[in-house]
């Protein structure tokens, strides 16, 4: 349920055009339908301006459909994250127009209202180690309603790749920066420019990178000013961060 939604049920009523018990059975299950194995939160949209995402690690081809289900019954866009191939099947066997763009690991279901874009987002990946997670950012900050752009393979054994992006990187409003290895490249970027920067560690190098720790600890510890840094894999945490930075723009 989002916010046009519920204006234009309301105007319904006041016109006489929708029941009153019709418009219960639809507010019915506000602020959430609780399934057994979950309660599916439908009033997301009204609070954040984005529905529930599903994260899908580790829930059944079952449970995944009938969440997405309930949630395309209110929206209408989905993000299904860490998505099998199995848990698409499933969703597309139901929604014909699910998309699954199997880099990211993400299933998406595409609003076709038109919207303002928020801002520009610029998505910076070290290195082509850190694609999926910089595709799960890209298309979680997309459907979010920005205007999105990618800078691959600019890490810091290279600084002369990311240097020669100098208009790229002023154009953005806020870019989230994705590194692995030692996790150099956000501190270097945010020195660079004066829009926010979002560091995301990933899982990606040798043994002693500890599976993102030391990225982790590098860009918590940043000296450049103001840098903000989400979990370890967490492109959808930096994708939605971006959003909401753009979106206090228009408020």
């Amino acid at each position: 349920m989002d916010l046009d939604r519920l204006q234009a049920l309301l105007a319904g009523v006041c016109a006489g055009d929708v029941s009153v018990a019709s418009a219960v059975a639809v507010l019915r299950d506000l602020p959430y339908e609780d399934l057994g194995f979950a309660k599916v939160d439908h009033h997301r949209t009204l609070r954040t301006g984005f529905p529930e995402v599903v994260f899908c690690q580790n829930k059944t081809v079952e449970q995944v459909v009938a969440i997405a289900e309930k949630l395309l019954t209110r929206n209408d866009s989905l993000l299904a994250t860490r998505a099998t191939s199995e848990q698409y099947a499933g969703i597309q066997a139901r929604f014909t127009q699910a998309q699954f763009v199997e880099v990211a690991r993400a299933i998406v279901v595409r609003s076709t209202k038109p919207r303002a874009s928020l801002g520009r987002v610029l998505v910076i990946a070290a290195g082509t180690a850190d694609l999926p997670v910089v595709e799960e950012a890209v298309i979680t900050a997309e459907l979010c309603g920005c205007e999105v752009s990618r800078l691959i393979d600019v890490g810091v054994a290279g600084i002369h790749r990311l240097l020669d992006q100098r208009e790229q990187l002023e154009a953005a409003h806020v870019l989230i920066v994705v590194a692995g290895m030692e996790g150099a490249l956000p501190s270097v970027v945010a020195g660079l420019v004066d829009k926010p920067v979002i560091a995301v560690p990933t899982s990606v190098g040798y043994g002693a990178h500890f599976g993102g720790v030391a990225p982790l600890l590098t860009m918590l510890n940043s000296c450049a000013a103001g840098l903000t840094v989400v979990n370890i894999d967490n492109g959808f945490g930096a994708g939605m961060a971006a959003a909401t930075m753009l979106g206090l723009r228009h408020s």
